[in-house]
């Protein structure tokens, strides 16, 4: 079954699924210039342990994942590939040549460490609807990371994304600083988000990432109408200690424990 042909009951009712995100086993490669650990060995294993979907963040900056990553995962993946990057000319290219089952557009800054908030779609919703039309014309689903606002939610919408991507960084943030008010004020942003989307538009798959953990996911996957979770830097982390295969079984329990 497709993704657009599921019911809303069934997306609203349903189990988050887990993307991964192996961009930083790229991370570890490109920090000696080697040609190991291997992002595509990753991603099979992640599959084989439950994943079910691997994501990818092709940077402008090419700081970890390369183009010739892209191009040998996609031919040998069996779930789907989620290839995050920006809206520029360039990666347009790439991805219409590519053609991964879903393209997740996102900011980004040179200096940065790690995507630091959400897409403005809103101050640019003219750029993107054509750009987005372009994707899905090459066979693409497109989804657009966004800061929980109605304001980018209506405006992702406009510009005709198959799916949005909350940012819940600052919800892993406050807990990381043991700030619950704040981390609290968070969950319920985000969960506002996802009835405002549904509002909105309820043909739209919502998911959600950044900063993900163990120990902060089961209330972000408890959120009716979470569809995908997407979670790189805990899950890598957590492999150092247990393996990468293990990483991804402990996260799912972690995202479905008492469910």
């Amino acid at each position: 079954m497709t993704l657009s042909a599921l019911s809303l009951s069934e997306k609203t009712s349903r189990k988050p699924l887990l993307g991964v995100n192996i961009d930083h086993v790229a991370t570890l490669r490109q920090a000696r210039g080697v040609n190991y650990p291997s992002p595509l060995d990753a991603a099979l294993l992640c599959e084989q342990a439950g994943a079910d979907g691997i994501t990818i963040h092709l940077r402008e900056d090419r700081r970890h994942i390369q183009d010739s990553d892209v191009y040998e995962i996609a031919a040998q993946l069996t779930t789907r590939m989620n290839l995050e990057m920006a809206a520029t000319n360039e990666m347009l290219a790439i991805a219409n040549k590519v053609k991964p089952s879903w393209v997740c557009l996102v900011p980004e800054k040179r200096a940065e460490l790690t995507t630091e908030g959400g897409l403005d779609v809103a101050g640019q919703v003219t750029w993107l609807t054509e750009y987005i039309s372009q994707l899905q014309a090459a066979g693409s689903k497109v989804s657009l990371f966004i800061d929980p606002e109605e304001t980018q939610i209506a405006a992702a919408v406009d510009c005709g994304a198959d799916a949005i991507e909350l940012h819940t960084g600052a919800y892993a943030e406050a807990g990381l600083a043991g700030n619950i008010d704040v981390q609290d004020a968070e969950l319920k942003r985000i969960k506002q988000a996802v009835v405002t989307a549904q509002r909105i538009n309820n043909k739209l798959l919502i998911n959600a990432g950044h900063g993900l953990t163990r120990d902060n996911v089961r209330a972000i996957a408890q959120i009716e109408g979470i569809y995908e979770l997407n979670i790189g830097h805990a899950l890598i982390a957590d492999a150092i200690f247990v393996g990468i295969e293990q990483a991804v079984i402990m996260m799912k329990s972690a995202m479905h424990k008492d469910s």
